[in-house]
């Protein structure tokens, strides 16, 4: 990967330079459909919607973006942040997209994650010159991203970078701080976003891994690129990635709850609680990956020997975001997901009867982790982690569909229902 924006262009000569460039080479029209293009735990957009539907309904003033999938949050990458992914191949045509509503519904994506780590995955491929936004929106948006949005910007991945964008940054240079431009990363092979996310959580449109094949196999074979690493065995002690319940069986005295929530719950609750923006930054991912492979050896894991408040806030949710069913359930996605239509009155009686129908497991579990993040809220004025925003940060680790990406229009139903858990759990939990 590389981060380099080369040499600096004058601003002037911007538009006449982008018009000699070609968007794409590879019969871009020729692609066949995208079969990837919308969310399996979704309902296909082009039928009318129902009452349990999780979509924005068809008056929504972002429905018309919305149904794209121009934009997805796909949990945590591998350092602890969490990943916003824009697909250029699922912009439509100009005509057809309103490019500002675009740039407003990227902005409230991001605004929900501003205040924590986060990294943005680019895939470039499918911009062609009948979708591109033009220089000028470009350059707006670029300037509408003030200091809020790149402050906690850790990284921008550009996947399938073609001269085309290459040279647009180095146009750009002018305007984009020093500081930004090293977070820029180019990205030849999906193969290499390993290093930084699970691309398995990523839903990848299938126009993309085709082109990424097709770049591979033009390649000599002494050039060919490492494919991504196949998944290992579990250990015979595998701790993340396993199921609640197996868990609890390999347990020796039958514990609901998993041996990785006891200790960093337990620590955090010692020393974490007045640790400002707690959960909100990133880890170190070769101790992230050392405490992992500690705890799938059977090894004890003493976070008090480490005093890393973050690292052990980052495993946590890590081992949520790993378990092969989320805590809440793939049966509860789509009454959490509507949620917001039960009457106030009536929610904390809703959300008991939802809860009651979990798995033992995963009852005690979620119990066990509201209740120290009741904790963690009523240290807000120091810690300035409110219900609100730990919604934020737990609700993608608590709840996904069976895609593991969500569009915007589910995060928001999903950290909603959190924060009324969370506002509520003295009276759900009694």
């Amino acid at each position: 990967m590389s981060s380099e924006l080369l040499v600096d262009l004058s601003d002037d000569h911007a538009p006449a330079q982008l018009g000699q460039l070609k968007l794409a080479t590879i019969e871009d029209q020729q692609w066949p459909a995208d079969e990837s293009t919308y969310s399996k735990s979704e309902t296909d957009l082009s039928q009318p919607f129902d009452a349990g539907s999780p979509h924005l309904s068809w008056d929504h003033p972002f429905y018309d973006i919305a149904r794209h999938q121009i934009i997805e949050v796909a949990g945590d990458d591998n350092f602890g942040r969490k990943v916003i992914v824009f697909n250029a191949c699922r912009m439509p045509p100009q005509h057809q997209l309103d490019h500002h509503k675009l740039l407003m519904y990227l902005k409230g994506t991001l605004d929900q994650y501003v205040e924590s780590d986060y990294t943005l995955i680019y895939f470039h491929h499918g911009l062609t010159s009948e979708n591109k936004p033009s220089l000028g929106w470009l350059r707006e948006a670029y300037r509408e991203f003030d200091r809020k949005y790149k402050k906690n910007i850790k990284a921008l991945y550009i996947v399938h970078p073609t001269m085309f964008i290459k040279t647009l940054l180095i146009l750009f240079k002018p305007i984009i701080s020093f500081k930004f431009g090293r977070k820029i990363n180019y990205v030849s092979y999906l193969s290499e976003l390993e290093d930084v996310v699970k691309c398995e959580q990523l839903l990848i449109p299938a126009r993309v891994k085709e082109y990424d094949n097709k770049l591979r196999s033009s390649l000599k074979p002494s050039a060919q690129p490492p494919m991504s690493p196949p998944r290992s065995p579990p250990l015979p002690n595998q701790v993340f990635g396993v199921p609640l319940a197996t868990l609890r069986m390999r347990s020796p005295e039958d514990d609901l709850v998993p041996v990785v929530m006891r200790d960093t719950i337990s620590f955090l609750s010692e020393q974490g609680l007045e640790i400002e923006g707690i959960f909100r930054r990133s880890a170190n991912v070769t101790l992230v990956k050392e405490v992992q492979l500690k705890y799938n050896s059977g090894e004890s894991v003493d976070f008090r020997e480490m005093e890393d408040v973050h690292l052990a806030a980052v495993i946590l949710k890590t081992f949520l975001r790993e378990l092969p069913e989320p805590l809440l359930t793939y049966q509860l996605y789509n009454d959490i997901v509507n949620f917001a239509s039960v009457p106030e009155d009536n929610q904390v009686p809703a959300m008991r009867t939802l809860l009651e129908t979990l798995p033992e497991e995963n009852y005690a579990s979620l119990r066990y982790l509201i209740t120290f993040l009741a904790q963690v809220s009523a240290n807000s004025e120091i810690n300035k982690m409110t219900n609100s925003n730990l919604a934020v940060v737990f609700g993608p680790n608590l709840l996904w569909g069976r895609d593991n990406a969500m569009s915007l229009s589910a995060i928001g139903p999903i950290n909603n229902f959190t924060r009324a858990l969370l506002d509520q759990q003295h009276l759900v939990f009694a």
